[in-house]
C-alpha cells in the first residue's frame, strides 16, 4: 500500500493583524478626539474670559499652554493677571490688579465638567491710593463643578496664607492663617431662577492686624450661610448684584457660626440684609463665653484711663461728649483726690457688668456665658448700646 503525503494547509495570517489594526485605529481616533477637544478647551476659556470681562473682571495670561495627552487636559497660564473694575461701591477709575506666577487647571477627559486648579505663589495686588499687597501661601488649590455652564459647586483652599502691605521695601503683616477653606454650592432653586447659595467658611489660626483689635490675636472660625435674593448668575459687577439683592428683598442667613480665641468662644445666628443705601441691616443672636476678654480687646478700659478722644467716643458711645466725660473725671479728682483715677481704672468692670445685664445667662460648651443681640443699623455695628464698628456701603 502506497503512502500518501498531504501538503500542509496554509493558515490565514490576516487574523493575526486584526487586534493591532483595531488598536491603531482606536489610538488614531482617540488622538483626533483629544486634539479636537483641546481646541474646544481654548474656545471655552476664551468665552469664559469674555463673560467675566462683562462683569468687570479681566483675566490675562502672558503665556498659555495645553498638555496632558492622552487622558486629561492640563491648561497652564504663566504670568497670570486679573484686573477688577467697578467691583466696589464708589469704585475709582483705577482698577485693582492682581498678578501671580502661574495657574494650572486640570480636567479629566472622562469628567470635563470638574476642574481642579493649583496656584503658584506669590501674588501681588496693586490699586488706587498706592495700594500694594504681597500675598503668599504654601499651597493653594480650587475645584469647580459645572463649567462651562453655571457652576453647581466650588471650593478654594489655602494653606499658610499671608498678606502683607508693601511700602517701598518694607512689608507690614496684615493677615495670617494656618488654613482657610471656602465652599459654595447651589442649595435651592435653579441657576436661572432665584438660586439660593450655601457657603461654608473655615479659618484655622487666622489673624487680622488692621481691621479690629479683637481680630489681631489668632482665632479659629467656622461659618455656614445661605444667600437668597439672586435673580440669576448673569455677568455683572458686584455693586450691581448687591443692588439687585436689596431690590429683591434678599438676605444672608447666618445658619451657624463659631469663633474661638483663647478663652473667648462666641456663636451666632441670625439674618442680615441691605437697606436702600447699600448698608447692612439686621440682627444676630450671640452667645459668648469669656465676655470679660472683650472689654480690654475693644479698648474701652484704655480709653477711659487715658481720656476719651471725641472720635473714639463717637465710635463706641454716639451722643456723649468727650469734654463732659473728662470734666466729670476732673471734678471727681478735685473733690476727692484720686477718685477720678479709681473710676477710670474700674470703668471696664462696670462696662462688662452693663453688657452682661443686657442679655441673659447661658451655657456654652459647658461654660458660663451670656446671650445677647448684635445689631446692625445702617451699617453701624452695636454690641448692646456700644457702637463697636462700621461697615461701608456695598453699593
Amino acid at each position: 500500500m502506497s503512502e500518501i503525503t498531504l501538503a500542509p494547509r496554509r493558515r490565514s495570517l490576516w487574523r493575526l493583524f486584526i487586534m493591532p489594526v483595531l488598536l491603531l485605529v482606536a489610538a488614531i481616533a482617540w488622538s483626533a478626539f483629544w486634539f479636537y477637544a483641546a481646541t474646544k478647551v481654548d474656545e471655552t476659556a476664551d468665552a469664559w474670559r469674555a463673560r467675566e470681562a462683562k462683569s468687570g473682571r479681566v483675566y490675562e495670561c502672558a503665556k498659555r499652554s495645553l498638555a496632558g495627552f492622552p487622558f486629561r487636559f492640563e491648561a497652564r497660564c504663566s504670568d497670570a493677571s486679573v484686573a477688577l473694575v467697578s467691583q466696589t461701591a464708589g469704585a475709582p477709575p483705577t482698577p485693582i490688579t492682581a498678578k501671580l506666577s502661574e495657574i494650572l487647571v486640570v480636567a479629566q477627559v472622562y469628567d470635563p465638567k470638574l476642574l481642579i486648579a493649583e496656584f503658584t505663589a506669590p501674588a501681588t495686588i496693586s490699586g488706587p491710593d498706592h495700594l500694594s499687597l504681597m500675598v503668599n501661601w504654601s499651597t493653594a488649590r480650587s475645584s469647580i463643578v459645572g463649567l462651562p455652564a453655571v457652576p453647581q459647586r466650588a471650593a478654594i483652599v489655602f494653606d499658610d496664607p499671608a498678606i502683607d502691605r508693601v511700602s517701598a521695601s518694607v512689608q507690614t503683616p496684615l493677615a495670617r492663617a494656618k488654613h482657610v477653606e471656602l465652599h459654595a454650592r447651589l442649595a435651592d432653586g435653579s441657576a436661572q431662577d432665584q438660586p439660593v447659595i450655601e457657603t461654608v467658611l473655615q479659618i484655622a489660626g487666622g489673624s487680622l492686624q488692621e481691621l479690629h483689635p479683637l481680630l489681631a490675636q489668632p482665632f479659629d472660625a467656622d461659618m455656614r450661610t445661605l444667600l437668597a435674593g439672586l435673580r440669576d448668575f448673569s455677568p455683572k459687577p458686584w455693586p450691581e448684584r448687591f443692588r439687585e439683592i436689596e431690590a429683591a428683598g434678599g438676605h444672608v442667613e447666618i445658619v451657624q457660626s463659631r469663633i474661638a480665641q483663647g478663652d473667648l468662644i462666641a456663636v451666632a445666628a441670625g439674618m442680615l440684609g441691605l437697606n436702600a443705601n447699600g448698608r447692612i441691616e439686621g440682627e444676630l443672636q450671640m452667645t459668648v463665653a469669656g465676655i470679660e476678654k472683650v472689654i480690654p480687646a475693644l479698648g474701652i478700659d484704655k480709653m477711659l484711663e487715658d481720656g476719651v478722644p471725641q472720635a473714639t467716643l463717637d465710635r463706641v458711645a454716639p451722643g456723649v461728649k468727650t469734654q463732659d466725660l473728662n470734666n466729670l473725671m476732673g471734678a471727681l479728682n478735685r473733690a476727692v483726690p484720686g477718685l477720678g483715677n479709681v473710676v477710670k481704672q474700674n470703668a471696664n468692670v462696670g462696662v462688662a457688668a452693663g453688657i452682661n445685664a443686657l442679655g441673659k445667662e447661658a451655657v456654652l460648651e459647658g461654660r458660663k456665658a451670656r446671650a445677647f443681640p448684635l445689631r446692625f443699623v445702617d451699617g453701624a455695628v452695636f454690641l448692646g448700646p456700644l457702637k463697636v464698628g462700621q461697615v461701608p456701603p456695598l453699593f
